[in-house]
């Protein structure tokens, strides 16, 4: 096994609970004011509805998702995730914040897209066409979709959504958010 096999590997299993023990960093240092409160609205609202979008297309091992925000970008749930995060950085006031997301981001998410990217490519005969038509992460500004008949397009579905619990996203940027504010409340 080479080492960047293993680390994709380690990484994958890692990239949620990181995610976790940075959110209780993040609330611990954070230093937010109302304006970054509200200029971090700019990325993490967009962030949450890429997310649902996303996840009401995705049938995951299924099938290769090429509609909806899957026209646009190969991952937008993770597109979603990194405007959320860096949307909170932009709340908690500090550069560092921001930095390390970064950091963490190019660690712990490109190898674990590297090898989603390969399961893909084993699975499914079409990945290299549509990796070709789609970029990575920053979306196209038309859909790669677009030509194709309206029955390949696929659709919205609010059981996918459901399927796939979006909504603790929503719920979870919720009670950050209401952490800050409480945090802000007991500065003053």
């Amino acid at each position: 096994m080479s080492e960047r096999t293993g680390w994709q590997r380690i990484a994958r299993r890692i990239r949620v609970p990181m995610g976790f023990c940075f959110a209780g960093f993040f609330l611990w240092l954070a230093r937010p004011s109302a304006v970054t409160l509200a200029c971090s609205l700019l990325l993490v609202l967009p962030g949450l509805w890429l997310r649902g979008y996303a996840a009401g297309y995705v049938r995951k091992n299924a099938e290769l998702t090429t509609t909806g925000p899957y026209g646009y970008t190969r991952n937008p749930l993770y597109l979603g995730s990194m405007m959320i995060a860096f949307g909170f950085a932009v709340a908690g006031g500090q550069v560092w914040i921001g930095i390390t997301l970064a950091a963490l981001f190019l660690a712990i998410y490109l190898p674990t897209i590297l090898s989603e990217e390969k399961f893909l490519r084993g699975v499914f005969p079409g990945f290299d066409d549509y990796a070709a038509r789609v970029p990575r992460l920053l979306p196209r500004l038309t859909s790669a979709s677009a030509g194709d008949a309206p029955e390949d397009r696929g659709a919205f579905s609010k059981q996918l959504y459901l399927h796939h619990r979006e909504y603790n996203a929503l719920m979870g940027a919720g009670a950050i958010y209401l952490a800050l504010v409480i945090r802000l409340l007991l500065r003053r």
